[in-house]
Protein backbone atom coordinates (compact mmCIF):
# COMPACT_ATOMS: atom_id res chain seq x y z
CA UNK A 1 0.00 0.00 0.00
CA UNK A 2 1.82 3.59 -1.09
CA UNK A 3 2.44 5.68 2.16
CA UNK A 4 2.06 9.06 2.48
CA UNK A 5 4.96 11.42 1.81
CA UNK A 6 6.14 13.09 4.82
CA UNK A 7 4.65 16.55 5.14
CA UNK A 8 2.52 16.06 1.79
CA UNK A 9 -0.73 17.70 2.40
CA UNK A 10 -3.42 15.17 1.15
CA UNK A 11 -5.79 16.65 -1.68
CA UNK A 12 -8.81 13.95 -0.68
CA UNK A 13 -11.41 12.96 -3.65
CA UNK A 14 -15.33 14.44 -3.41
CA UNK A 15 -17.21 12.21 -1.54
CA UNK A 16 -20.57 13.30 0.39
CA UNK A 17 -18.77 13.75 3.14
CA UNK A 18 -17.54 17.01 0.58
CA UNK A 19 -21.55 17.57 0.42
CA UNK A 20 -21.21 20.84 2.95
CA UNK A 21 -18.41 22.29 1.81
CA UNK A 22 -19.55 21.58 -1.78
CA UNK A 23 -22.79 23.33 -1.21
CA UNK A 24 -20.87 26.35 0.56
CA UNK A 25 -18.84 26.82 -3.04
CA UNK A 26 -22.29 26.53 -5.05
CA UNK A 27 -23.88 28.89 -3.23
CA UNK A 28 -21.41 31.25 -3.15
CA UNK A 29 -20.71 31.19 -6.70
CA UNK A 30 -24.57 31.40 -7.29
CA UNK A 31 -24.77 34.44 -4.69
CA UNK A 32 -22.17 36.36 -6.40
CA UNK A 33 -24.27 36.37 -10.11
CA UNK A 34 -27.32 37.11 -7.97
CA UNK A 35 -25.65 40.03 -6.09
CA UNK A 36 -24.58 41.20 -9.68
CA UNK A 37 -27.47 41.00 -11.26
CA UNK A 38 -30.26 41.67 -9.70
CA UNK A 39 -29.71 43.05 -6.06
CA UNK A 40 -26.58 43.70 -4.01
CA UNK A 41 -28.12 42.20 -0.74
CA UNK A 42 -26.95 38.83 -1.95
CA UNK A 43 -23.49 39.86 -1.34
CA UNK A 44 -24.60 39.37 2.61
CA UNK A 45 -24.64 36.04 1.30
CA UNK A 46 -21.78 35.73 -0.88
CA UNK A 47 -19.74 36.99 2.08
CA UNK A 48 -20.98 34.28 4.73
CA UNK A 49 -21.09 31.14 2.05
CA UNK A 50 -17.69 32.49 1.03
CA UNK A 51 -16.44 32.57 4.39
CA UNK A 52 -17.33 28.65 4.82
CA UNK A 53 -16.31 27.79 1.61
CA UNK A 54 -12.56 29.06 2.56
CA UNK A 55 -13.53 27.16 6.35
CA UNK A 56 -13.24 23.98 4.14
CA UNK A 57 -10.38 24.39 1.96
CA UNK A 58 -8.82 24.86 5.55
CA UNK A 59 -9.89 22.08 6.67
CA UNK A 60 -9.14 19.68 3.96
CA UNK A 61 -5.62 21.37 4.03
CA UNK A 62 -4.51 20.91 7.49
CA UNK A 63 -3.82 17.77 9.32
CA UNK A 64 -4.19 18.66 13.22
CA UNK A 65 -7.87 17.03 13.31
CA UNK A 66 -8.94 13.70 10.83
CA UNK A 67 -12.42 14.86 11.95
CA UNK A 68 -12.17 18.40 9.37
CA UNK A 69 -10.29 16.55 6.96
CA UNK A 70 -13.02 13.97 6.14
CA UNK A 71 -16.07 16.04 6.81
CA UNK A 72 -14.82 19.89 6.06
CA UNK A 73 -17.40 22.68 7.12
CA UNK A 74 -19.89 20.03 8.58
CA UNK A 75 -17.08 18.59 11.55
CA UNK A 76 -17.32 22.46 13.03
CA UNK A 77 -21.24 22.24 13.64
CA UNK A 78 -20.47 18.61 15.61
CA UNK A 79 -17.91 20.70 17.32
CA UNK A 80 -20.30 23.54 18.17
CA UNK A 81 -22.91 21.26 19.18
CA UNK A 82 -19.93 19.43 21.49
CA UNK A 83 -19.22 22.75 22.93
CA UNK A 84 -22.89 23.33 24.18
CA UNK A 85 -23.52 19.31 24.73
CA UNK A 86 -22.87 19.66 28.81
CA UNK A 87 -25.49 22.25 29.74
CA UNK A 88 -28.26 20.77 26.99
CA UNK A 89 -27.52 17.50 29.46
CA UNK A 90 -27.56 19.51 32.54
CA UNK A 91 -30.78 20.59 32.28
CA UNK A 92 -32.55 17.97 29.63
CA UNK A 93 -30.63 15.12 29.08
CA UNK A 94 -27.94 13.29 31.23
CA UNK A 95 -25.21 14.26 33.81
CA UNK A 96 -21.62 14.53 33.08
CA UNK A 97 -20.90 11.45 35.24
CA UNK A 98 -23.25 9.10 33.46
CA UNK A 99 -21.39 5.83 31.66
CA UNK A 100 -22.62 5.24 28.24
CA UNK A 101 -19.84 3.08 28.08
CA UNK A 102 -17.58 6.46 29.05
CA UNK A 103 -19.32 9.57 30.75
CA UNK A 104 -18.23 12.75 29.47
CA UNK A 105 -16.12 13.88 32.14
CA UNK A 106 -14.11 10.50 31.38
CA UNK A 107 -13.27 11.12 27.67
CA UNK A 108 -12.70 15.01 28.63
CA UNK A 109 -9.89 14.21 31.06
CA UNK A 110 -8.68 12.19 28.62
CA UNK A 111 -8.71 14.50 25.81
CA UNK A 112 -7.73 17.35 27.71
CA UNK A 113 -4.14 15.63 28.98
CA UNK A 114 -3.64 14.47 25.35
CA UNK A 115 -3.66 17.79 24.37
CA UNK A 116 -1.71 18.69 27.37
CA UNK A 117 -4.93 21.41 28.39
CA UNK A 118 -5.64 22.48 31.82
CA UNK A 119 -7.39 19.48 33.46
CA UNK A 120 -8.43 20.88 36.70
CA UNK A 121 -11.97 21.67 37.50
CA UNK A 122 -14.27 24.95 39.37
CA UNK A 123 -16.64 24.92 41.62
CA UNK A 124 -16.68 21.42 43.44
CA UNK A 125 -17.29 17.92 42.49
CA UNK A 126 -20.21 17.14 40.07
CA UNK A 127 -19.79 14.03 41.78
CA UNK A 128 -23.04 12.62 44.57
CA UNK A 129 -20.49 12.22 47.44
CA UNK A 130 -23.68 11.13 49.57
CA UNK A 131 -24.53 8.68 46.61
CA UNK A 132 -23.87 4.42 47.10
CA UNK A 133 -20.38 3.35 45.29
CA UNK A 134 -18.74 6.83 45.83
CA UNK A 135 -15.38 6.48 46.34
CA UNK A 136 -12.44 8.68 47.71
CA UNK A 137 -8.72 8.12 48.77
CA UNK A 138 -7.93 8.90 52.37
CA UNK A 139 -5.23 12.27 52.62
CA UNK A 140 -2.50 12.45 55.15
CA UNK A 141 -1.70 15.33 57.30
CA UNK A 142 1.77 14.77 56.45
CA UNK A 143 1.97 14.02 52.84
CA UNK A 144 5.01 13.05 51.13
CA UNK A 145 6.57 14.80 47.89
CA UNK A 146 7.82 12.26 44.87
CA UNK A 147 10.02 14.16 42.06
CA UNK A 148 9.53 11.11 39.77
CA UNK A 149 6.30 9.77 38.45
CA UNK A 150 7.92 6.72 36.32
CA UNK A 151 6.97 4.61 38.20
CA UNK A 152 8.25 0.87 37.51
CA UNK A 153 7.44 -3.02 37.94
CA UNK A 154 9.82 -5.60 37.07
CA UNK A 155 8.34 -8.33 35.54
CA UNK A 156 10.65 -11.60 35.30
CA UNK A 157 12.43 -10.90 38.12
CA UNK A 158 15.59 -13.61 38.19
CA UNK A 159 14.54 -14.69 34.66
CA UNK A 160 17.26 -14.42 31.54
CA UNK A 161 15.56 -11.55 30.30
CA UNK A 162 13.21 -9.26 32.88
CA UNK A 163 11.30 -6.45 31.90
CA UNK A 164 10.91 -3.13 33.55
CA UNK A 165 7.39 -1.94 33.20
CA UNK A 166 5.34 0.83 33.66
CA UNK A 167 2.47 0.42 35.72
CA UNK A 168 -0.09 1.84 33.20
CA UNK A 169 -0.01 0.40 29.12
CA UNK A 170 -1.32 -0.23 26.01
CA UNK A 171 -3.60 -2.99 26.16
CA UNK A 172 -4.23 -5.62 23.26
CA UNK A 173 -5.68 -4.21 20.19
CA UNK A 174 -4.89 -5.88 17.07
CA UNK A 175 -3.72 -4.22 13.34
CA UNK A 176 -6.74 -5.28 11.32
CA UNK A 177 -9.08 -3.41 14.47
CA UNK A 178 -7.37 -0.68 14.69
CA UNK A 179 -6.21 1.59 11.34
CA UNK A 180 -2.20 1.43 10.32
CA UNK A 181 -2.03 4.77 11.24
CA UNK A 182 -3.90 4.21 14.77
CA UNK A 183 -0.88 1.51 15.15
CA UNK A 184 1.76 3.55 14.12
CA UNK A 185 0.67 6.46 16.58
CA UNK A 186 0.10 4.31 19.56
CA UNK A 187 3.52 2.79 19.40
CA UNK A 188 5.73 5.65 18.24
CA UNK A 189 3.83 7.18 21.73
CA UNK A 190 4.62 4.01 23.83
CA UNK A 191 7.80 4.65 22.44
CA UNK A 192 8.54 8.30 23.50
CA UNK A 193 6.77 7.78 26.98
CA UNK A 194 8.32 4.49 27.73
CA UNK A 195 5.68 2.10 28.71
CA UNK A 196 4.67 -1.17 26.63
CA UNK A 197 2.30 -1.71 23.47
CA UNK A 198 0.12 -5.09 23.47
CA UNK A 199 0.03 -6.53 20.13
CA UNK A 200 -3.29 -7.96 20.78
CA UNK A 201 -4.00 -11.33 18.79
CA UNK A 202 -3.68 -10.31 15.49
CA UNK A 203 0.19 -10.12 16.01
CA UNK A 204 3.06 -8.35 15.04
CA UNK A 205 2.74 -6.06 11.84
CA UNK A 206 5.02 -4.00 9.92
CA UNK A 207 3.13 -0.58 11.79
CA UNK A 208 3.97 -2.02 15.32
CA UNK A 209 7.98 -2.83 14.21
CA UNK A 210 7.86 0.45 12.37
CA UNK A 211 9.13 3.22 15.31
CA UNK A 212 10.76 0.43 17.42
CA UNK A 213 8.21 1.02 20.67
CA UNK A 214 8.30 -2.04 23.54
CA UNK A 215 5.99 -4.53 22.55
CA UNK A 216 3.73 -7.71 24.68
CA UNK A 217 3.47 -10.41 21.67
CA UNK A 218 -0.20 -11.62 22.22
CA UNK A 219 -0.58 -15.15 21.59
CA UNK A 220 -4.08 -16.04 21.12
CA UNK A 221 -6.01 -19.46 20.09
CA UNK A 222 -5.94 -18.49 16.36
CA UNK A 223 -1.56 -18.24 16.73
CA UNK A 224 -1.07 -15.82 14.39
CA UNK A 225 2.48 -15.32 13.59
CA UNK A 226 3.18 -18.55 14.62
CA UNK A 227 0.98 -20.69 13.34
CA UNK A 228 1.23 -23.47 10.31
CA UNK A 229 -0.80 -23.65 7.32
CA UNK A 230 -3.78 -25.80 9.53
CA UNK A 231 -3.69 -23.31 12.10
CA UNK A 232 -1.80 -25.09 14.64
CA UNK A 233 0.84 -23.78 16.99
CA UNK A 234 4.10 -23.27 15.49
CA UNK A 235 7.08 -23.49 17.73
CA UNK A 236 9.98 -22.25 14.95
CA UNK A 237 7.61 -19.47 13.48
CA UNK A 238 6.86 -18.26 17.16
CA UNK A 239 11.04 -18.05 17.64
CA UNK A 240 11.56 -16.19 14.99
CA UNK A 241 9.05 -13.54 16.30
CA UNK A 242 9.78 -13.54 19.67
CA UNK A 243 13.80 -13.49 19.03
CA UNK A 244 12.73 -9.60 17.83
CA UNK A 245 14.62 -7.10 20.43
CA UNK A 246 11.57 -5.36 19.94
CA UNK A 247 9.68 -8.00 21.85
CA UNK A 248 9.89 -7.89 25.81
CA UNK A 249 7.20 -10.27 26.66
CA UNK A 250 4.58 -13.21 25.79
CA UNK A 251 0.87 -13.08 26.32
CA UNK A 252 -1.46 -15.99 25.51
CA UNK A 253 -5.04 -15.13 25.42
CA UNK A 254 -7.26 -17.46 27.25
CA UNK A 255 -9.89 -15.17 27.34
CA UNK A 256 -10.85 -11.12 27.24
CA UNK A 257 -13.35 -9.20 28.75
CA UNK A 258 -15.36 -7.62 25.92
CA UNK A 259 -16.11 -11.38 24.80
CA UNK A 260 -15.05 -14.03 27.15
CA UNK A 261 -15.53 -17.63 26.09
CA UNK A 262 -16.23 -16.28 22.17
CA UNK A 263 -14.32 -16.91 19.31
CA UNK A 264 -14.06 -14.33 16.25
CA UNK A 265 -13.97 -13.94 12.41
CA UNK A 266 -12.33 -11.08 10.18
CA UNK A 267 -14.40 -11.48 7.14
CA UNK A 268 -12.45 -12.09 3.61
CA UNK A 269 -12.90 -8.49 2.60
CA UNK A 270 -10.88 -7.25 5.54
CA UNK A 271 -8.54 -9.95 5.15
CA UNK A 272 -5.99 -7.47 3.38
CA UNK A 273 -2.46 -8.45 2.29
CA UNK A 274 -1.02 -6.59 4.94
CA UNK A 275 -3.37 -8.17 7.27
CA UNK A 276 -2.53 -11.84 6.15
CA UNK A 277 0.97 -11.18 6.64
CA UNK A 278 1.25 -10.10 10.01
CA UNK A 279 -1.34 -12.98 10.80
CA UNK A 280 0.56 -16.17 8.69
CA UNK A 281 -2.65 -16.60 6.90
CA UNK A 282 -4.23 -16.34 3.21
CA UNK A 283 -5.39 -12.78 2.05
CA UNK A 284 -9.19 -12.58 0.90
CA UNK A 285 -10.28 -15.77 3.38
CA UNK A 286 -12.29 -15.63 6.20
CA UNK A 287 -10.15 -15.51 9.27
CA UNK A 288 -11.20 -17.30 12.10
CA UNK A 289 -9.94 -17.60 15.85
CA UNK A 290 -11.21 -20.32 17.46
CA UNK A 291 -13.20 -20.09 21.09
CA UNK A 292 -10.69 -22.60 22.51
CA UNK A 293 -6.51 -23.26 22.22
CA UNK A 294 -5.89 -26.81 20.24
CA UNK A 295 -2.09 -26.68 21.89
CA UNK A 296 -3.37 -27.10 25.16
CA UNK A 297 -6.78 -28.49 26.89
CA UNK A 298 -6.02 -28.88 31.21
CA UNK A 299 -4.55 -26.43 33.61
CA UNK A 300 -1.47 -28.40 33.45
CA UNK A 301 -1.18 -28.24 29.71
CA UNK A 302 -1.53 -24.10 29.84
CA UNK A 303 1.70 -24.23 32.66
CA UNK A 304 3.63 -26.56 30.12
CA UNK A 305 2.97 -24.63 27.37
CA UNK A 306 4.14 -21.32 29.23
CA UNK A 307 7.23 -23.19 29.91
CA UNK A 308 8.15 -23.99 26.38
CA UNK A 309 7.02 -20.36 24.89
CA UNK A 310 9.50 -18.98 27.84
CA UNK A 311 12.52 -21.42 26.20
CA UNK A 312 11.57 -20.64 22.49
CA UNK A 313 11.44 -16.94 23.35
CA UNK A 314 15.18 -16.95 24.95
CA UNK A 315 13.88 -16.41 28.47
CA UNK A 316 11.66 -13.66 27.94
CA UNK A 317 8.76 -12.95 30.01
CA UNK A 318 5.15 -15.05 29.67
CA UNK A 319 2.31 -14.92 31.04
CA UNK A 320 -1.51 -15.08 30.10
CA UNK A 321 -4.23 -13.02 30.04
CA UNK A 322 -7.76 -13.95 31.23
CA UNK A 323 -11.46 -12.81 32.02
CA UNK A 324 -12.73 -14.84 35.25
CA UNK A 325 -15.59 -17.19 34.77
CA UNK A 326 -16.36 -20.81 36.34
CA UNK A 327 -14.00 -20.73 39.38
CA UNK A 328 -13.19 -24.28 39.64
CA UNK A 329 -11.65 -23.57 36.31
CA UNK A 330 -9.01 -20.71 37.25
CA UNK A 331 -8.76 -22.84 40.62
CA UNK A 332 -7.53 -25.28 39.20
CA UNK A 333 -4.68 -23.41 37.03
CA UNK A 334 -3.76 -22.41 40.71
CA UNK A 335 -3.26 -25.94 41.76
CA UNK A 336 -1.30 -26.82 38.80
CA UNK A 337 1.03 -24.14 39.41
CA UNK A 338 1.46 -25.98 43.10
CA UNK A 339 1.91 -29.45 41.23
CA UNK A 340 4.61 -28.49 38.47
CA UNK A 341 6.17 -25.62 39.95
CA UNK A 342 5.49 -24.15 36.58
CA UNK A 343 4.87 -20.33 37.12
CA UNK A 344 3.52 -17.67 34.80
CA UNK A 345 5.48 -14.30 34.95
CA UNK A 346 2.56 -12.62 35.16
CA UNK A 347 -1.38 -12.04 34.85
CA UNK A 348 -3.37 -9.92 33.31
CA UNK A 349 -7.37 -10.23 34.56
CA UNK A 350 -9.39 -8.67 32.01
CA UNK A 351 -12.74 -7.16 33.31
CA UNK A 352 -15.74 -7.78 31.57
CA UNK A 353 -16.21 -4.16 31.31
CA UNK A 354 -13.49 -4.54 29.22
CA UNK A 355 -14.67 -3.63 25.39
CA UNK A 356 -11.86 -2.85 22.28
CA UNK A 357 -13.55 -6.04 20.91
CA UNK A 358 -16.99 -5.91 19.29
CA UNK A 359 -19.12 -8.62 20.24
CA UNK A 360 -22.76 -9.34 20.41
CA UNK A 361 -24.90 -7.71 22.93
CA UNK A 362 -25.38 -10.53 25.30
CA UNK A 363 -21.88 -11.12 25.92
CA UNK A 364 -20.66 -7.14 26.15
CA UNK A 365 -23.81 -7.18 28.94
CA UNK A 366 -23.88 -10.36 30.58
CA UNK A 367 -20.26 -12.34 30.04
CA UNK A 368 -17.72 -12.40 32.96
CA UNK A 369 -16.79 -11.24 36.00
CA UNK A 370 -16.00 -7.32 36.43
CA UNK A 371 -12.93 -6.18 36.79
CA UNK A 372 -12.96 -5.71 40.76
CA UNK A 373 -14.37 -9.31 42.00
CA UNK A 374 -12.12 -10.79 39.23
CA UNK A 375 -8.92 -8.94 40.43
CA UNK A 376 -9.86 -10.21 44.08
CA UNK A 377 -10.51 -13.75 43.22
CA UNK A 378 -7.01 -13.85 41.22
CA UNK A 379 -5.10 -12.14 43.77
CA UNK A 380 -6.36 -13.89 46.89
CA UNK A 381 -6.29 -16.93 45.52
CA UNK A 382 -2.24 -16.60 44.60
CA UNK A 383 -1.96 -14.89 47.85
CA UNK A 384 -3.62 -18.32 49.45
CA UNK A 385 -1.49 -20.29 47.36
CA UNK A 386 2.00 -18.42 48.68
CA UNK A 387 2.22 -17.86 45.08
CA UNK A 388 1.76 -14.04 44.74
CA UNK A 389 5.18 -12.99 45.27
CA UNK A 390 6.98 -14.51 42.56
CA UNK A 391 3.96 -13.36 39.76
CA UNK A 392 2.94 -9.98 38.81
CA UNK A 393 -0.71 -9.41 38.54
CA UNK A 394 -1.67 -6.81 35.80
CA UNK A 395 -5.45 -5.60 35.56
CA UNK A 396 -7.55 -3.91 32.50
CA UNK A 397 -11.19 -2.66 32.70
CA UNK A 398 -12.37 1.01 32.03
CA UNK A 399 -9.20 2.59 33.30
CA UNK A 400 -8.68 6.39 32.57
CA UNK A 401 -7.72 8.29 35.82
CA UNK A 402 -4.70 7.86 38.16
CA UNK A 403 -7.21 7.02 40.91
CA UNK A 404 -8.55 4.23 38.81
CA UNK A 405 -5.12 3.34 38.80
CA UNK A 406 -4.52 3.80 42.88
CA UNK A 407 -7.88 1.87 43.45
CA UNK A 408 -6.88 -1.23 40.94
CA UNK A 409 -3.33 -1.54 42.34
CA UNK A 410 -4.74 -1.05 46.27
CA UNK A 411 -7.37 -4.07 45.52
CA UNK A 412 -4.30 -6.04 44.16
CA UNK A 413 -2.48 -5.46 40.71
CA UNK A 414 0.84 -4.59 40.34
CA UNK A 415 0.39 -2.98 36.75
CA UNK A 416 -2.60 -1.22 34.79
CA UNK A 417 -3.57 -1.56 30.98
CA UNK A 418 -5.77 0.48 29.00
CA UNK A 419 -7.47 -0.39 25.80
CA UNK A 420 -10.23 2.71 25.22
CA UNK A 421 -8.91 5.33 27.45
CA UNK A 422 -5.65 5.34 24.51
CA UNK A 423 -8.29 5.34 21.83
CA UNK A 424 -9.01 8.52 23.08
CA UNK A 425 -6.48 9.85 23.43
CA UNK A 426 -5.89 9.44 19.64
CA UNK A 427 -8.83 11.28 19.15
CA UNK A 428 -12.25 8.34 19.38
CA UNK A 429 -15.19 10.29 19.99
CA UNK A 430 -16.76 7.03 21.14
CA UNK A 431 -19.33 7.24 18.09
CA UNK A 432 -19.18 3.08 18.70
CA UNK A 433 -18.82 2.28 14.90
CA UNK A 434 -15.22 0.40 15.74
CA UNK A 435 -17.38 -2.93 13.73
CA UNK A 436 -18.49 -1.54 10.73
CA UNK A 437 -15.70 0.17 9.55
CA UNK A 438 -16.92 3.96 9.67
CA UNK A 439 -15.03 5.32 12.17
CA UNK A 440 -15.51 8.78 11.84
CA UNK A 441 -12.06 9.98 13.13
CA UNK A 442 -9.31 6.65 11.23
CA UNK A 443 -8.89 4.76 14.26
CA UNK A 444 -10.89 1.84 14.03
CA UNK A 445 -11.16 1.25 9.85
CA UNK A 446 -9.42 -0.12 7.48
CA UNK A 447 -11.09 2.18 4.88
CA UNK A 448 -7.67 4.34 3.16
CA UNK A 449 -10.39 7.23 3.05
CA UNK A 450 -10.34 7.74 6.19
CA UNK A 451 -7.30 5.87 8.20
CA UNK A 452 -4.77 8.14 5.92
CA UNK A 453 -5.92 11.02 7.48
CA UNK A 454 -5.27 10.26 10.93
CA UNK A 455 -1.82 12.25 11.71
CA UNK A 456 0.79 9.89 13.50
CA UNK A 457 3.29 12.36 14.66
CA UNK A 458 0.56 14.27 16.14
CA UNK A 459 -1.68 11.59 17.27
CA UNK A 460 1.77 9.91 19.04
CA UNK A 461 2.22 13.16 21.21
CA UNK A 462 -1.24 12.99 22.94
CA UNK A 463 -0.41 9.20 23.38
CA UNK A 464 2.55 10.51 25.34
CA UNK A 465 1.22 13.60 26.88
CA UNK A 466 -2.15 11.26 27.95
CA UNK A 467 0.33 8.33 29.49
CA UNK A 468 2.76 11.09 31.33
CA UNK A 469 -0.57 13.26 32.74
CA UNK A 470 -2.35 10.13 33.83
CA UNK A 471 0.95 9.16 35.63
CA UNK A 472 1.69 12.83 37.27
CA UNK A 473 -2.02 12.79 38.39
CA UNK A 474 -1.12 9.21 40.08
CA UNK A 475 1.84 10.61 41.72
CA UNK A 476 0.31 13.26 43.40
CA UNK A 477 -2.43 11.00 44.66
CA UNK A 478 0.50 8.69 46.35
CA UNK A 479 1.78 11.97 47.97
CA UNK A 480 -1.27 13.44 48.98
CA UNK A 481 -2.06 9.69 50.54
CA UNK A 482 1.70 10.00 52.31
CA UNK A 483 2.76 7.21 50.37
CA UNK A 484 6.32 6.71 48.98
CA UNK A 485 5.51 3.91 46.40
CA UNK A 486 2.95 2.40 44.88
CA UNK A 487 3.55 -0.98 46.57
CA UNK A 488 2.72 0.67 49.58
CA UNK A 489 -0.98 1.32 48.55
CA UNK A 490 -2.89 -1.39 50.11
CA UNK A 491 -7.19 -1.40 50.08
CA UNK A 492 -6.77 0.18 53.54
CA UNK A 493 -6.19 3.61 51.63
CA UNK A 494 -9.67 3.42 49.29
CA UNK A 495 -12.86 4.42 51.25
CA UNK A 496 -16.55 3.47 49.53
CA UNK A 497 -19.93 4.25 50.34
CA UNK A 498 -22.01 1.79 50.87
CA UNK A 499 -25.40 3.23 51.29
CA UNK A 500 -26.49 6.29 52.84
CA UNK A 501 -25.29 6.73 56.46
CA UNK A 502 -22.24 3.68 56.24
CA UNK A 503 -18.92 4.12 54.53
CA UNK A 504 -15.93 1.36 54.48
CA UNK A 505 -12.81 0.85 53.01
CA UNK A 506 -11.99 -1.76 50.73
CA UNK A 507 -9.60 -3.51 53.29
CA UNK A 508 -13.71 -4.03 55.19
CA UNK A 509 -15.87 -4.77 51.92
CA UNK A 510 -13.56 -7.45 50.57
CA UNK A 511 -12.11 -10.69 52.59
CA UNK A 512 -8.06 -11.19 51.92
CA UNK A 513 -6.69 -14.61 52.14
CA UNK A 514 -3.63 -15.01 54.47
CA UNK A 515 -0.16 -16.05 52.49
CA UNK A 516 -0.42 -19.73 51.76
CA UNK A 517 -4.04 -20.20 53.63
CA UNK A 518 -5.57 -22.45 50.74
CA UNK A 519 -2.83 -25.05 51.60
CA UNK A 520 -4.49 -26.44 54.60
CA UNK A 521 -8.47 -26.54 55.22
CA UNK A 522 -10.36 -24.45 52.87
CA UNK A 523 -11.61 -20.99 54.47
CA UNK A 524 -14.89 -21.45 55.66
CA UNK A 525 -15.66 -17.18 55.37
CA UNK A 526 -15.44 -17.71 52.04
CA UNK A 527 -17.88 -18.79 49.41
CA UNK A 528 -16.56 -19.40 46.74
CA UNK A 529 -13.47 -21.23 48.00
CA UNK A 530 -15.69 -23.09 50.00
CA UNK A 531 -17.35 -23.87 47.13
CA UNK A 532 -15.05 -25.10 44.76
CA UNK A 533 -11.62 -24.55 45.85
CA UNK A 534 -11.42 -28.47 47.35
CA UNK A 535 -13.10 -30.48 44.00
CA UNK A 536 -10.86 -27.99 41.38
CA UNK A 537 -8.67 -30.14 39.49
CA UNK A 538 -4.86 -29.57 38.24
CA UNK A 539 -5.53 -31.80 35.41
CA UNK A 540 -8.66 -30.58 33.69
CA UNK A 541 -10.62 -27.70 33.41
CA UNK A 542 -14.20 -29.94 33.42
CA UNK A 543 -16.61 -28.90 36.35
CA UNK A 544 -16.28 -30.87 39.48
CA UNK A 545 -19.23 -33.59 40.57
CA UNK A 546 -21.58 -31.53 42.59
CA UNK A 547 -21.56 -29.18 39.41
CA UNK A 548 -22.29 -31.52 37.65
CA UNK A 549 -25.11 -33.36 39.52
CA UNK A 550 -27.07 -29.83 39.90
CA UNK A 551 -26.88 -30.14 36.01
CA UNK A 552 -28.41 -33.50 36.72
CA UNK A 553 -30.99 -32.90 38.60
CA UNK A 554 -33.13 -30.63 35.72
CA UNK A 555 -33.48 -33.59 33.98
CA UNK A 556 -35.07 -35.72 36.42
Amino acid sequence: MPRRQPGATPVPPMTYRHAAWIACIAVTLASIALALAWSPGWWWVAGVAGALSVLGLADVSQRTSTLRQLYPVLAHFRFGLESVGPEIRQYFIERDTEEVPFSREQRALVYQRAKRMQDTVPFGTIHDVYGNEYEWINHSLVPTHLSDHDFRVTVGEGGNAPYEASLFNISAMSFGSLSANAIRALNLGAKRGGFYHDTGEGSISSYHREHGGDLVWEIGSGYFGCRDAEGRFDPARFADNAADPQVKMVEIKLSQGAKPGHGGMLPAAKVTPEIALARGVAAGVDCISPAQHSAFGSPIGLLEFVAGLRELAGGKPVGFKLAIGHPWEWFGVAKAMRETGILPDFIVVDGAEGGTGAAPVEFVNHIGVPLQEALMLVHNTLVGVDLRDRIRVGAAGKITSGFDIARTLAMGADFCNAGRAFMFSLGCIQARSCHNDRCPTGIATQDPRRWTHLDVAGKAERVEHYHRNTMLGFRDLLCAAGLSSPAELGPEHIVRRVSGNHVSSLANIYQFLQPGELLGDVPERHAVFRSFWADARADTFAPPPRVLEMRASKSR
